[in-house]
Order: C-alpha cells, then structure tokens, then sequence
C-alpha cells in the first residue's frame, strides 16, 4: 500500500456526491417550504418574507464560518432568527421539522458518484478502514444522505462539523477524526475537492492529502499543495492499493 495507508478520510460534498443543478433556484424552494410549514404550525410571521430572510441568514452564517472555521448549526440560525421576530423558546422537535422540510428539498438535488460505490467497496475489501468528515451545518441532513445513498456500511465513523463545533481545515475535526483509529497520520489519506480546507487541512498534520478536481471549485493557488491529484474516485484505490 502506498505510504503504508490503512485508512481513508472522504470529504462528502463534491466529493462522494455532486449536485445535478444550481443551487440558487434550489435554495429558494426548500426555503418555501420550511417557511409555510413554520407558517402552518401556527407561528404568526410574514410567510412571503420569512424563508428568503432564512436564506440570507445562512448565507451571512457561511461566510462568517468560513473566516472563523467554528460550526454551530442551521438549527441555531432558525432559532435565533424567529428569536428575533417575537417568538423564543419554540420547540426543538418542531425546529427539527421545519428543518426536515427545508433539507428534503435540497437532498433531491444531490446524486451520489457513479464511481463511489466500487471505490469504496474496494478500498474496504483490502482491509482500509473509511471513514467520512463532512463539512456541514445540520449533522442529521448528511446521515438522511448518507442513508438514502445506502452507504453507511462503508464507514466507520461519520464526523460532521457541526456535532464537532469546527469545520475543515481546522486541526481539531482532524483530531478527531483520528482518535477514531489507532493510526498515526501518515497512515492516513484524506480524499477532498477542497485544497483550502481538506487539503490545507490534512497535510500539516502529515496526512496524505488526495485532491479529487472534477467537482473541484478551488483554484490551485493555495500555498498547500497536495501529495497527490486524481480527477475521479475510481483513481484512487490503484493509487493507494499500487
């Protein structure tokens, strides 16, 4: 094996999955309808405006999370914004529902690698362990995804940024990604679309970094060059199994 590699770190967005169509008119149906479900269980808000004020706050929440690498969640971001607008102290599980509403909008738009499940199989069958670290805001939107592609199995951990409270690149969601296994980090390979966050995150810690560019958006003028660069995932298990 490569580099002695025993496990394998996935990115998921871009990475084992991609979207078929732009996000923006996508966004705003899943806002609708977390908007007129909030709306129908009784919350008295303007229903025209409320879901396009939730998107902005998400959209001011990512950039912010981005500069700051700290992940709470779209739970906090619903909360405070209806906080805001009069009504404190709603229900979690109600909060959970509207959310529910606004993901299974957007989980119909991700479509999993056609060349995902034979590179994870064989990476698994050659006795690598995988596991999955996902930037993300709302930790039960990507175990709804990971379910609905069936892929579960494969992994084993799943590491969200918000149930970590850190995103990619910070070390510490790479920490605890490998305290799940009694590896040290140059037996570990990271595969991500990513090079400002799961490049620039694995490599100082001397993780061997894999850059996937078919979904890639990140330009390649990052001071962090990765260890090596595939264009689909069905490059990887040659190049970590020789």
């Amino acid at each position: 094996m490569l580099h002695n590699i025993h496990g394998v770190l996935f990115d998921f967005g871009d990475t084992l999955m991609y979207p078929r169509v732009p996000w923006p008119p996508v966004h705003e149906q899943a806002g609708r309808a977390l908007g007129e479900y909030i709306c129908a269980g009784g919350i008295e808000l303007d229903c025209a405006s409320f879901s396009g004020e939730f998107r902005e706050r998400l959209d001011q929440y990512f950039l912010e999370r981005e500069r700051s690498m700290v992940e709470t969640s779209s739970m906090g971001v619903l909360r405070n914004l209806l906080t805001e607008k009069g009504h404190p102290g709603i229900n979690e599980k109600f909060l959970r529902a509207a959310l529910d509403h606004y993901y299974s909008i957007t989980q119909q738009n991700w479509y999993l690698e056609e060349d995902a499940l034979a590179t994870l199989t064989e990476l698994q069958s050659h006795g690598l362990r995988i596991g999955l670290v996902s930037n993300a805001s709302d930790s039960h939107d990507v175990y709804t995804l990971v379910d609905k592609f069936g892929i579960r199995s494969y992994f084993d951990f799943i590491l969200v940024s918000a149930d970590c409270g850190y995103r990619k690149p910070h070390p510490q969601i790479f920490e605890q990604a490998l305290a799940n296994w009694n590896y040290l980090p140059d037996e570990i390979a990271m595969v991500g679309d990513r090079l400002d966050a799961d490049i620039s995150g694995a490599r100082p810690l001397g993780i061997f970094a894999i850059w996937i560019k078919r979904r890639a958006r990140t330009s390649g003028s990052t001071p962090v060059k990765p260890d090596a660069t595939v264009q689909a995932l069905s490059e990887i298990p040659p190049l970590l199994l020789g």
